[in-house]
């Protein structure tokens, strides 16, 4: 199925993400204020989804990237390789004190009515400044690229960013390549770079060449600047707010084919209502409802991106696409780390119904 998407069947890459790589200390269920050691976790919103489609999914994926040379520079390539992700780097020398840095995310994982924690460190980010012209995308594409990613974190980093990440997705639609726009909108970030008008009028530029769009109706308003519905949800999980925006985000952006995004009903730290929905040319889907037992949050979103993207790239029917990515996003919250631990297998095992009865 091709979804209006004109999705190429081959191609050097399935999978091309561009984003800024991080490295996440989580020091699980202690408070920071009380921690005595910490995981590291190798993370970028961009990146996350072309490691899952790699490692989980066996796709070609590769990601495009600051890389800074020293040993937390070192530490995240490394993790990059281990996922079988290819590395497309422009590299930064640090000068021993300053940077340029890769930048720390800081997040403990809460536990029953504790909430998680997250705060940053960007100071001096490499990801940061990345600009036009730094890589040179008609070599990157000249193999073939079937589908080309990327996310309002990385388009909130700089004025650099976001100007990048337009030059991508133009490059890329000359390419042929399907593309996709995560609109992650981050109050902090945007906030940073001149608040909700400036992110609306950034973003605007990019997604003029965006096919597939994720986000809920909350990031659609605020990054897109299309105004919500006068339909109201009436729970976390009701997904008439959402589908009642389609018309307007099409009329806006006609070249959308695709939308979709996670629903999720947080009763505890550890107690999640899980769903996924999706707009697809016109018509609607919704994943079943789940009840999770939440080891780590951190990644599920990015996990169902994969899992949906996944689905589209193999020509499943678009209410399995949902339901891969809502397995998959499911999942990833059992394991430690922003990253998939789950198989291939286990991803379409759940989404057909199955059950936690052990394996044998």
């Amino acid at each position: 199925m091709q979804y209006g998407l004109g999705i190429r069947e081959d191609g050097e890459l399935d999978f091309l993400a561009l984003g800024a790589l991080i490295h996440r200390l989580d020091p699980g269920i202690i408070p920071f204020r009380k921690a005595t050691e910490c995981a590291i976790h190798v993370s970028g919103a961009e990146y996350n989804v072309a490691a899952n489609l790699s490692d989980c999914f066996r796709m070609k994926a590769a990601i495009v990237s600051a890389m800074v040379n020293y040993p937390i520079g070192e530490l995240i390539a490394e993790r990059v390789r281990a996922m079988g992700v290819k590395p497309i780097y422009r590299f930064f020398e640090r000068d021993g004190v300053f940077g340029p840095n890769m930048a720390t995310v800081y997040s403990d994982r809460g536990y029953g009515v504790r909430p998680p924690s997250v705060f940053y460190n960007r100071a001096n980010e490499a990801g940061a400044m990345l600009k036009p012209g730094d890589f040179d995308w008609k070599k990157i594409f000249s193999g073939g690229v079937r589908w080309v990613h990327c996310g309002g974190l990385f388009a909130a980093l700089s004025p650099s960013t976001a100007a990048l990440a337009a030059e991508m997705m133009q490059e890329a639609k000359a390419a042929g390549a399907v593309t996709s726009f995560d609109l992650n909108y981050r109050e902090k970030l945007w906030n940073a770079q001149g608040g909700n008008a400036k992110a609306v009028e950034t973003l605007a530029k990019i997604v003029a060449n965006v096919d597939v769009l994720v986000g809920n109706e909350e990031d659609m308003q605020k990054g897109l600047g299309i105004a919500g519905p006068e339909v109201h949800a009436k729970s976390k999980l009701d997904p008439t707010a959402f589908f009642a925006m389609m018309d307007r985000v099409v009329e806006r952006l006609p070249q959308v084919k695709v939308i979709a995004t996670t629903l999720r009903e947080v009763h505890s730290t550890n107690r999640h209502s899980w769903s996924a929905v999706a707009w697809v040319a016109g018509k609607t889907y919704t994943a079943p409802t789940a009840e999770l037992e939440v080891f780590d949050r951190v990644g599920g979103g990015d996990g169902f991106a994969a899992g949906f993207f996944y689905g589209l790239l193999n020509g499943e029917l678009p209410e399995e696409a949902v339901k891969l990515g809502w397995a998959h996003g499911a999942l990833l919250t059992t394991f430690p780390g922003d990253t998939t631990m789950a198989t291939l297998e286990q991803v379409r095992a759940l989404a057909k119904g199955g059950s936690a009865r052990i394996q044998r």
